[in-house]
């Protein structure tokens, strides 16, 4: 665990003003390590986020894992809690889905997957014979899966006895228990979280490219940024990794992932993930369809979308966090307008307290 005065330390004992920082994120990509500095030298207000973090170590927000907050490229806070290390490989849950979301814009800047709107089970013509098949079947597409617009009869609350709870006990047939599953009605009409059909954008990109989308991480979205050891979950054919869940990372490469999405793909002299999948991941596909601590979400390409303000519209990035959240408390927060990616582990019961001291303490303390 993390020696708690660290932050105090770098603020400085002497009550004497640190020198500010160059602010050159836009033109820094971080090596083997993020490069630091202390918070009140990229305008962090250090007092206020103390107060937090000494909560955080009180155990007064339970079970958070870890917090680490990144300001114009310099890791400015790295805190872990509960017995929690920074090289632990710690579970995205959900936040696996917009890694996903990442992984597919490669695959489409690639060629592999052209087009968004073709029907998925065109991607799988091995399963000939799938059950509940229809026209509404037939007409369910990619970006139906990425809008969480499936149209399946598929709930996932609670899990105990949910379509996911039977797809995640096979562990063998994954992709035709979802091609499987029953319609409820027209692809396109209604959000309704499905993370099947997430799992099965693996299954599309293993058919496109010839790779487990495991390794399709590994060579065109983890290695070139420098994200370090990761697990998976598989199952299903190939040994299929689980797209929807499954993956898992140490928070600082969490903080990784934010950083490209905050640079609009872009990481050095190459762009990784193409900007114009990025602009249409992170615009608003989906209006409301969840909120988060009270606080009003939008859904782009399995990425969610929250009002920089807490209530008003997202879609311009000067007025959007864009975000990964994932069960027990796991989230990757990315805020353009002030230069920040905000990163949360946990083992938490309630899973969306984060966002609640994002919007009270976090944001508040940004000058």
């Amino acid at each position: 665990m993390r020696a708690g005065p660290l932050l105090l330390l770098l603020a400085g004992c002497s009550g004497e003003p640190l020198a500010p920082l160059p602010q050159d994120g836009a033109s820094y990509w971080p090596g083997a390590e993020w490069r630091r500095a202390a918070p009140g030298q990229v305008s962090l207000d250090a007092s206020r986020l103390d107060n937090l973090i000494q909560r955080l170590r009180d155990n007064r927000i339970p079970q958070i894992h870890s917090l680490l907050i990144v300001r114009q490229g310099y890791l400015a806070v790295e805190e872990y809690f509960n017995a929690s290390r920074a090289n632990d490989v710690h579970t995205l849950q959900s936040v696996t889905k917009s890694v996903t979301s990442l992984l597919l814009g490669i695959a489409v800047g690639q060629g592999a997957v052209a087009d968004v709107g073709r029907s998925v089970i065109s991607f799988f013509p091995e399963y000939p014979d799938l059950l509940n098949l229809d026209s509404r079947k037939q007409a369910m597409t990619l970006r139906d899966v990425l809008t969480m617009r499936t149209g399946l009869d598929w709930s996932e609350d609670p899990y105990e006895g949910s379509p996911l709870q039977q797809l995640n006990a096979t562990r063998s047939e994954w992709i035709r228990f979802f091609l499987d599953w029953r319609m409820r009605e027209q692809p396109g009409t209604r959000f309704e979280y499905n993370s099947g059909g997430v799992i099965v954008l693996g299954g599309v990109i293993y058919n496109t490219t010839g790779l487990v989308a495991d390794e399709f991480a590994r060579r065109n979205l983890f290695d070139p940024i420098g994200v370090g050891p990761a697990a998976w979950f598989t199952g299903g054919p190939h040994g299929l990794p689980h797209m929807g869940g499954g993956l898992n990372l140490r928070a600082v490469d969490m903080a990784r992932l934010g950083y490209l999405v905050l640079r609009g793909g872009h990481w050095g002299d190459r762009q990784v993930v193409p900007a114009d999948w990025l602009q249409a991941s992170l615009t608003p596909q989906v209006l409301r369809p969840r909120n988060f601590a009270g606080y009003p979400t939008d859904y782009g390409y399995l990425w969610w979308l929250l009002p920089l303000d807490g209530q008003g519209a997202t879609g311009d990035p000067a007025a959007t966090i864009y975000t990964a959240a994932g069960a027990q408390g796991q989230w990757i927060f990315v805020i353009p307008r002030y230069d920040v990616v905000v990163v949360v582990t946990a083992g938490a019961a309630e899973f969306d307290r984060p966002v609640r001291f994002l919007y009270q303490d976090i944001l508040p303390a940004v000058r």
